[in-house]
């Protein structure tokens, strides 16, 4: 029934009633937020860690590709994923992957014995050096050919190429297709030795390029 004021009657609010019950205890769902914060950091150092490793072997890779002739890698890989094919390592598979090694490895090797030359003409012309000069591929060449001793093959040279060999092959070996094609039943063991195996060749490689400077200009290389 409702009054109204002239009868003086007041009307109270009722105040807000403490509760004098102890708290209750957090619930799993409140705790979960600072579990997942802490799953998600861990998660994230992870995927740094694991980001880090890619890092550092494409920055080896990089490295190594530095005493490679240019065109040979991008080669071998270009060939590589056809003969590998669907992952089925046929005897034919595994013998056109060794043919396809030994064209890259030797290429490695003998562009380290071609050098070039620029003509007073202002073209470049390439040649393959021996102990008496350079002889270039042209032979119907009426342009002077340079006599100089640096055209001549040396002790060097053959540091190079072998150092650059070991590099392709060290890279090569690196491919998880290689190994399981020519050695499937030491597939395990071959990736944890070529974890750190490209990466010594890069340390000792980058020792005797200190040591014995190339100063060719051949196939592969820069131009003189």
């Amino acid at each position: 029934m409702e009054r109204s004021e002239e009868s003086g009657i007041r009307i109270y609010t009722p105040s807000p009633q403490i509760n004098r019950d102890p708290p209750s205890p957090p619930s799993q769902s409140t705790l979960s937020p600072p579990l997942s914060a802490a799953n998600g950091g861990g998660r994230k150092k992870l995927q740094q860690t694991l980001t880090k490793g890619v890092q550092k072997t494409l920055s080896k890779t990089s490295m190594l590709v530095n005493f490679l002739p240019t065109g040979t890698l991008l080669t071998f890989e270009m060939v590589l994923p056809s003969i590998y094919g669907k992952g089925r390592c046929l005897a034919v598979a595994t013998l056109m992957i060794n043919i396809l090694l030994a064209i890259c490895t030797f290429s490695c090797f003998f562009f380290h014995f071609t050098d070039s030359f620029r003509a007073p003409d202002g073209k470049i012309y390439y040649g393959f050096v021996t102990p008496s000069g350079l002889k270039v591929f042209k032979p119907t060449l009426t342009v002077e050919v340079p006599k100089d001793d640096r055209y001549k093959v040396g002790i060097t040279d053959f540091i190079h190429a072998m150092m650059s060999s070991m590099v392709f092959m060290a890279i090569a070996f690196s491919d998880h297709r290689v190994t399981y094609c020519l050695f499937p039943e030491h597939a395990k063991e071959m990736d944890e030795v070529m974890q750190s195996f490209p990466l010594m060749v890069g340390i000792v490689c980058s020792g005797l390029f200190l040591v014995f400077p190339n100063t060719r200009y051949g196939i592969g290389c820069l131009s003189a």
